[in-house]
């Protein structure tokens, strides 16, 4: 027995000791500092937006010591995302991994030395789309989030990353964002220095159907325009404040969700057919989509 856990224990810090090659210091506020992660050999660095407080004077600490000054290379609030570069060569990117619930995981953070807390993942879900959050997926466990962990890895019990951790994505929960997440916004950091959203300038709140619109339709709820601006993609495609939408593109809109996950960074400058309620008639036009500010 004493074998087994010995066994067991020294299989978990050698996972931890794995990831660890990928695991970096962020220096970019004014208090703890943060956690990153290598994303490529050439000197990228994945980490939460959340702990880069300032654009100049980052640093970032590499695994085997050295100290290099970072640049930004872009940064999305809304997935709490930020990508630096460093003039480094020859590091470990990080080697990524699903998690199903139920998986042993570990958050690893490099504050101020290797850092790791164990815990066990107890939801896979998303995607979540609000005002000011737009993640595609998200791992939620009970590992403790100590100070400096954010923008750190959550890693599985072979040592490959399974998630970006952030404190900032939600208050009561311990969430990372998996790999599915996390390599739309890079690519779109990496193009554009921010995310593209969709945008189409209109105020909605959602409404129920009449019955024998919603029996039409396949679907219970709509919403409603209650203000568009002038200016903007909707209102310019002939969308007027009273109509009803109910779908965008390939995509039944029912709710506020809807609508926002529908409008992704692909969607800016494409037409999408919008489908809508006008005195009681369905009707159809083309929307070119604008982009989020």
């Amino acid at each position: 027995m004493a074998n087994t856990l010995q066994s067991y224990s020294d299989e978990m810090a050698a996972a931890i000791e794995k990831a660890a090659q990928s695991v970096v210091t962020i220096d970019a506020r004014n208090h703890v500092p943060g956690s990153g992660i290598v994303w490529s050999a050439d000197g990228e660095i994945l980490t939460a937006d959340h702990i880069v407080q300032r654009d100049e004077n980052i640093n970032v600490t590499l695994p085997d010591g050295p100290t290099h000054t970072a640049t930004v290379v872009g940064r999305d609030a809304a997935s709490d995302l930020a990508l630096l570069k460093v003039a480094a060569s020859g590091l470990t990117p990080a080697q990524w991994s699903e998690v199903k619930v139920g998986n042993l995981v570990f958050a690893v953070g490099r504050p101020d030395g290797v850092m790791a807390t164990l815990g066990i993942v107890s939801t896979v879900g998303g995607p979540v789309h609000g005002r000011r959050r737009h993640i595609e997926a998200y791992v939620q466990t009970d590992v403790v989030m100590l100070p400096g962990f954010s923008g750190g890895p959550l890693v599985d019990a072979s040592g490959r990353v399974a998630g970006i951790n952030s404190s900032a994505l939600g208050r009561d929960a311990s969430l990372a964002l998996p790999a599915g997440a996390v390599k739309p916004v890079v690519e779109s950091l990496k193009a554009h220095g921010h995310v593209k959203r969709g945008f189409l300038g209109v105020t909605t709140q959602p409404v129920r159907l009449v019955p024998a619109m919603a029996e039409t339709l396949k679907q219970d709820t709509g919403l409603m325009v209650i203000g568009a601006d002038a200016n903007g993609p909707a209102a310019k495609a002939g969308l007027m404040q009273g109509d009803v939408l109910v779908g965008l593109g390939d995509t039944a809109i029912a709710d506020i969700g809807d609508l926002q996950a529908t409008l992704g960074p692909g969607t800016v400058g494409k037409a999408l057919k919008a489908k809508f309620v006008r005195g009681g008639e369905v009707k159809e036009l083309n929307v070119t989509v604008g982009e989020r500010e």
